[in-house]
């Protein structure tokens, strides 16, 4: 439970920090056996035998019931225990108050040219929360593709450098800064490398808006190594790490009991609210042929375990579903498939991808709790470099579901 007298509704900084990760990890770690078993990959998960009636209820649900619940479990109504209590808790430790926001200059004329519409959006709204106790001078675009975000905050007597690891990134983004006649340096860089360190300065104000996994770790290490006064973070893509576990930054986080598998770490990253009904039937699709080829190929092997498949291109979907399963089987080395009936396991990869489905219900109670346990993680490794940490969201979930933003800067 939360710390008593934390307001959990409000921006997080100070003590609040600390009790709030405490909360969390209390929480992630006692119900873990709830959510790190994925449903994909289990034909029977190990909590449905303590929570039969709801693993039942669940797995009745159809797949249109489980799609209009995905993005809002804890929303989900007549769920027997413990959905319930657990929805009201996960909603208690995962509340976080919005930053202050601010009135944007008027972008320049045709800036945001080349710039998706939503991305766009993001940008203006992160942006807008912007506020440090001083004035930036000299602003570091981090992992910054064109340089969008960098350009939309440049403003009169400012300096600009864009770092991006991609050359042709880098020239689109040169050419667009020249167009705008705008005062910005473009920095061919791969952050990662041992040479990084050489674009930060202390002078500089780096902001990072969703850069993944590594890359914004790697920046909150540097920056606060080169004495950057301030920084800004919109962390995205926590499962995008080099090792094969996460390994966290903040002694609080090395205390904790919990171990993050990359699987565990795209918890978060399984709410969408982008995709289009094309991209939708084409994600179902492809999910509920490999779920119905993993019923064949249990049977096949003996062997009553998930076998991973490679990603397959799109033009796969094309296929007869019994072609499509003959190809994957001869892909996996399956010597023989036998001659099953297709359309019956068609239709159990269908009736299986709707009880996963519904079953990810339970798991998308925690996704929320562990993407704030993983930035509170971070928050508190800048604490202990001598940051004052404020941590809240920059814009509402439809427009971005990675909508949490860190600002740090030196007391």
């Amino acid at each position: 439970m939360p710390a008593k007298g934390v307001d959990i509704s409000c921006v997080l900084t100070g003590e609040d920090l600390l009790a709030r990760f405490t909360a969390l990890d209390t929480f992630l770690t006692t119900h873990q056996a709830l959510w790190k078993p994925r449903p994909f990959t289990h034909l029977q998960l190990p909590w449905e035998a303590s929570y039969p009636e709801l693993a039942l209820w669940l797995r009745g649900r159809s797949l249109e019931e489980a799609e209009n619940a995905h993005n809002q479990p804890a929303d989900l109504a007549g769920a027997p225990e413990p959905f319930a209590s657990l929805a009201a808790l996960s909603a208690e430790l995962s509340a976080v108050g919005e930053l202050p926001g601010h009135t944007l200059q008027a972008a320049e004329h045709r800036l945001n040219v080349d710039v998706p519409g939503r991305k766009w959006q993001q940008i203006e709204a992160f942006a807008s929360r912007l506020a440090f106790a001083t004035q930036p001078t000299h602003w570091l675009d981090w992992c910054s593709g064109k340089g969008h975000l960098g350009r939309r905050l440049l403003g009169s007597g400012q300096q600009l450098t864009c770092v991006e690891y991609d050359p042709l990134l880098v020239a689109s983004g040169e050419a667009l800064s020249q167009r705008h006649h705008l005062r910005a340096v473009h920095v061919e860089q791969d952050v990662l490398a041992e040479n990084a360190s050489a674009v930060l300065s202390a002078t500089q104000t780096p902001v990072a808006l969703h850069a993944c996994g590594d890359l914004h770790v790697r920046l909150m290490q540097l920056a606060s190594a080169a004495g950057c006064q301030q920084m800004a973070i919109a962390p995205c893509c926590y499962n995008r790490i080099s090792r094969n576990e996460y390994q966290p930054l903040s002694s609080a986080g090395t205390r904790s009991l919990l171990q993050l598998s990359l699987d565990d770490l795209a918890l978060p990253m399984s709410e969408t609210v982008t995709a289009g009904a094309r991209v939708r039937r084409q994600r179902d699709t492809s999910m509920a042929r490999r779920l119905a080829f993993d019923l064949l190929q249990r049977q096949v092997r003996g062997v009553d375990e998930y076998l991973p498949t490679p990603s397959l291109p799109s033009a796969w979907l094309e296929k007869p579903f019994a072609e499509y399963c003959c190809d994957l089987a001869a892909l996996k080395e399956l010597s023989t498939i036998g001659s099953p009936d297709w359309s019956a396991l068609e239709a159990a990869g269908w009736q299986r991808l709707a009880e996963v489905r519904n079953l990810e219900l339970l798991r998308g109670l925690f996704r929320r709790p562990l993407e704030l346990w993983l930035n509170l993680d971070r928050a508190l490794f800048l604490v202990e470099q001598g940051y004052v940490v404020r941590l809240g969201t920059f814009c509402d979930t439809p427009l971005t579901p990675r909508n949490l933003l860190l600002l740090a800067e030196r007391a």
